[in-house]
């Protein structure tokens, strides 16, 4: 967020006008500008941040960069402001054991058939307990906005996968993006948090985050997009930084996945999953049907929005 409140305050400081004519001139308020460059605040509509930039008189690199500053800020700010998903386990009826099952337990317990940690976390001794996820300071999941070195941990692990982030200490969107690419890449829920499943599966090293470099997405999506192919790469450089693992979270709670950021919404209507849409070649496939329909980017219209591309309009 902070990135992106700097480059507005530059647009802004660079442009000599202030918040209320600008404001006039962008169609919205001084005071909502204000807060943006401020950093008190993310707009929810990228069509803000474009006009405010334009009427700065932005380049097109500089909208292209804005957007992707966007995206990542209006990234974290939809997960601050998400409520915690309360985990309640349902309510369990009172069984009534009879003396030979209540017999047949006790000697399963005494013969280390059942087993629970000292801490409570269910971690199999001997194998991971003496982990630092598993450690009673790691108990709960790892989530936004954590930082400790519970965190470290799991970014060590995410780039031991060849997952690619800085390892900072400081659970904010990119390791968010890569924890929930990774849950989707191991077959489990993506909740976007560290929970046990996905701690096991961190320490297992059998899921691998290793995929195409963005100079061999490029050529994949200039092959596939032979009718425009310059624009085609601008609209996913904006979307996903080339990025096949790239995911960002919607204010409604949908997400979007891969290189051309093809939604839940999408996915229902195109027959993929989650998984399928980090596959760069299914991915640049869809997105050329989609483009294919209306021949254009409607599909993508912060990006359209952000290029200067004559052939994008």
């Amino acid at each position: 967020m902070d990135k992106f409140a700097a480059y507005l305050r530059m647009l802004k400081d660079r442009s000599g006008q202030g918040y209320e004519r600008l404001g006039r001139q962008a169609g919205a308020s001084g005071s909502s500008l204000h807060r943006y460059c401020s950093g008190k605040s993310v707009p929810a509509d990228y069509r803000v941040v474009h006009s405010f930039a334009k009427v700065c008189g932005a380049s097109a690199d500089e909208l292209r960069e804005l957007h992707q500053l966007w995206a990542l800020a209006d990234a974290g700010r939809a997960e601050e402001e998400a409520p915690p998903a309360a985990e309640v386990a349902p309510p369990r009826r009172r069984r009534r054991w009879s003396v030979p099952v209540a017999i047949a337990f006790v000697v399963l317990l005494a013969g280390g058939l059942f087993w629970v940690t000292a801490d409570g976390s269910g971690a199999p001794p001997g194998r991971y307990a003496d982990r630092v996820l598993f450690s009673t300071a790691c108990r709960p999941p790892v989530s936004m906005g954590q930082h400790d070195e519970c965190v470290t941990e799991v970014q060590n692990l995410l780039v031991a996968a060849h997952g690619r982030l800085a390892v900072d200490g400081s659970f904010g969107p990119e390791t968010l993006r890569r924890v929930t690419a990774f849950q989707v890449l191991a077959g489990l829920p993506a909740r976007g948090v560290v929970d046990e499943a996905t701690k096991t599966a961190l320490y297992d090293h059998r899921t691998s985050m290793a995929g195409w470099s963005a100079a061999v997405v490029e050529q994949r999506i200039r092959a596939v997009f032979t009718e425009t192919p310059d624009t085609a790469v601008a609209i996913a450089r904006c979307a996903s930084f080339l990025d096949p693992l790239w995911v960002l979270p919607n204010t409604n709670g949908s997400r979007n996945w891969g290189v051309f950021q093809i939604s839940d919404g999408r996915l229902l209507e195109l027959g993929g999953t989650p998984r399928q849409a980090f596959d760069p070649v299914w991915n640049i496939d869809a997105a050329h049907r989609l483009w294919r329909a209306h021949r254009d980017f409607h599909d993508w219209p912060a990006c359209s929005a952000a290029l200067a591309d004559p052939q994008s309009h």
